[in-house]
């Protein structure tokens, strides 16, 4: 994926990781499942190529078609080399969870600015012998594309929220 520093690409390739529940996107036209090979392993399924209105997208099912992979199964390596491989310059990623954050109703849609990893029993990192790399998580997230969220969510009414942390158990 391309780091965002405001920069313009010629060609957008829009990838979505469907959480929970989300295993196909309605209304793209020209689709076709295609696997991906990635180093990192097996992805957790097949991609979903389409367009939608006229921007190219991927689509991956996070938990596989049928929900067959377990939040410590999930090889995350895999998919994000899998969507890179497959042209993918911009990631959303979508997930139903809750918040410890009362003003929060469900169904609010909240677009995160940090991060927090408790997980365990998988790999944490890209970067390991012979791949070693510094990178800064300050600012883990593209604010441009989290402001085109934000104005998408304000257009048809989405009840939203600007900044959050996501913390994955």
């Amino acid at each position: 994926m391309r780091a965002c520093y405001g920069t313009i690409m010629a060609r957008t390739v829009l990838g979505i990781i469907g959480g929970s529940g989300v295993y196909d996107i309605a209304g793209l036209d020209d689709t076709r499942w295609e696997a991906v090979k990635s180093p990192w392993g097996e992805p957790s399924d097949a991609l979903l190529f389409g367009t939608f209105r006229g921007i190219d997208l991927v689509f991956l099912p996070r938990h596989g078609r049928g929900h067959i992979q377990s939040p410590t199964s999930i090889n995350y390596r895999a998919n994000i080399d899998a969507l890179k491989r497959a042209g993918v310059t911009d990631v959303i990623s979508v997930s139903a969870c809750g918040s410890f954050r009362e003003e929060l109703a469900p169904g609010t849609f909240v677009i995160v600015d940090q991060f927090i990893d408790r997980t365990h029993a998988r790999e944490k990192s890209f970067f390991g012998p012979s791949i070693v790399a510094h990178v800064s998580m300050a600012h883990p997230l593209c604010a441009k594309l989290s402001g085109a969220l934000g104005e998408a969510a304000r257009a048809i009414d989405i009840p939203h929220a600007v900044g959050g942390t996501y913390l994955a158990m």
